[in-house]
């Protein structure tokens, strides 16, 4: 494993919505999502442990909505099933690629999928499924970087990777500005003092508290997570650890 990370087999894999629209302004990129189910299916294979949390930003931000004078509740919870429609197409895409997915949901929809129960979670972990944790945390006002540390720590994940579209955490945006120094290792304190933008600081303060590793990564690069989880040191660790 790469330096600083302790055996990893349950890995929580945190994806933007965004993720799923390819070269697309909306939407599931259907090769994109082959893509990405044959990986995750391949590592299933392989062993791990599997869980998701999916972002739902490529149909739906009740955020962006509130703004505009939607009530924010309202909005939270319609973004809350734009993740169960990521979820739902995620599992029918896993179990095309041969293995066994189940979706859970955070709010209660038992005709569509499974409730959310950390026992029920743990169970199909340990059979082999991968879990696809949906609708947040099934509150107003926590984003799916909360949902995805928090769903970690209860599974007893041995590390949470958040799959996003740059390379890992840098000190300023790579894209506007050239001067931004790309940060291999970091701290949790680091991450919340200087407001990097990792995760929003109730998610990145859960994961310190509880000493759970993150790694930051570019899920565009294809076979990057099955590297990182083979031990090649990519994307960005973020830890309780000290700076190297």
């Amino acid at each position: 494993m790469p330096d600083g990370e302790r055996t990893t087999r349950r890995v929580l894999l945190k994806l933007s919505g965004e993720a799923l629209m390819g070269k697309g302004d909306f939407g599931i990129d259907p090769v994109v999502m082959e893509r990405l189910a044959n990986e995750i299916a391949d590592l299933s294979r392989a062993g791990y442990e599997l869980a998701l949390v999916i972002g739902g930003g490529n149909i739906f931000r009740g955020a962006g909505l509130a703004g505009g004078g939607m009530d924010r509740v309202t909005g939270d919870h319609m973004g809350m099933l734009a993740t169960v429609i990521n979820s739902l197409a995620m599992g029918d895409a896993l179990r095309q690629a041969g293995v066994d997915a189940r979706v859970l949901s955070s709010l209660d929809m038992s005709q569509v999928c499974e409730p959310y129960a950390c026992y029920r979670a743990l169970e199909h972990l340990r059979n082999g499924r991968v879990v696809i944790l949906s609708a947040g945390t099934g509150n107003p006002f926590f984003t799916t970087d909360s949902a995805a540390s928090l769903r970690a720590i209860e599974i007893k994940a041995d590390l949470l990777v958040k799959a996003t579209k740059v390379d890992g955490v840098y000190s300023a945006d790579p894209m506007k500005d050239a001067d931004a120094v790309f940060y291999s290792r970091l701290t949790y304190e680091k991450a919340l003092a200087e407001k990097l933008g990792v995760m929003d600081a109730t998610a990145l303060i859960l994961c310190r508290d509880h000493d759970l590793p993150l790694r930051v990564m570019n899920i565009n690069q294809e076979g990057a997570l099955a590297r990182l989880l083979s031990g090649e040191d990519i994307g960005t660790l973020v830890s309780t650890g000290e700076n190297p």
